[in-house]
């Protein structure tokens, strides 16, 4: 009978309903159920939003990185990157793969991530940097060049954070080990993560030099074939 809540959760959002209300009324009807006082229940979500406050904290960032973007963040930052003709894509990606795994193992993995750091400013500079050296991007170009900006998210943040001792998969490995009566060293787990955190920058550094001729192929063609047409209609 106590899972009956559980069957309220799936009804409730079967019908759209507010997911707040839903998930209260039906922690509300399980404790009635399981034959706890009101009072014990009313406690049980005042401890649980307690223990949980600080969770709050991520949702704040959601309409701040917003507010942001309607004041022009990521044109800021696509404009800033447009004029530095050095730039590239696969140069700009590498530049933040490096910083993400770096700061990863340093245990600041908050540094980036996609909402807060690849949607504002490493995506669009991306873009940016492609428009300055190509001109006009096609749309299917720039979703493979957003996918790239969160790929080297990913990898710089898989890769580094196991060279941090106090990770939760070092952590884990170090519990798996103690059960099975392995002595392993966490800071030695961590220091082997090294050497494959340096081959994953490596493999992925070569994946985006490869991206960015495979950019130049495509679209740098484009170009040459629009100057060369401009050119005989000047000369005509």
């Amino acid at each position: 009978m106590v899972l009956i809540g559980v069957a309220l959760i799936i009804i409730g959002f079967a019908f759209r309903l507010n997911s707040l209300v839903v998930v209260t009324v039906s922690g509300l009807v399980t404790g009635l159920i399981a034959g706890l006082p009101i009072k014990e229940i009313i406690t049980q979500f005042g401890e649980a939003f307690t223990t949980n406050r600080y969770m709050s904290i991520l949702i704040v960032t959601l309409p701040v990185i917003g507010l942001l973007e309607r004041s022009g963040l990521q044109n800021q930052a696509g404009h800033l990157v447009s004029k530095i003709k050095a730039v590239t894509v696969g140069r700009i990606l590498n530049i933040y793969l490096l910083i993400r795994e770096v700061g990863a193992a340093l245990g600041l993995n908050s540094i980036g991530g996609h909402p807060q750091t690849v949607r504002p400013l490493i995506a669009p500079m991306a873009e940016g940097a492609a428009e300055a050296k190509y001109g006009e991007v096609p749309e299917e170009d720039r979703e493979e060049i957003r996918a790239q900006a969160a790929a080297a998210d990913n990898i710089g943040l898989f890769f580094g954070e196991d060279i941090f001792v106090a990770v939760g998969a070092i952590l884990l490995m170090k519990g798996f080990f103690d059960q099975n009566g392995i002595d392993a060293d966490p800071i030695s787990m961590a220091l082997w993560g090294i050497p494959t955190a340096i081959f994953a920058f490596i493999v992925h550094s070569i994946r985006l030099y490869l991206f960015d001729k495979k950019l130049d192929r495509k679209l740098g063609s484009k170009m040459k074939k629009v100057d060369s047409g401009s050119k005989k209609d000047v000369n005509v």
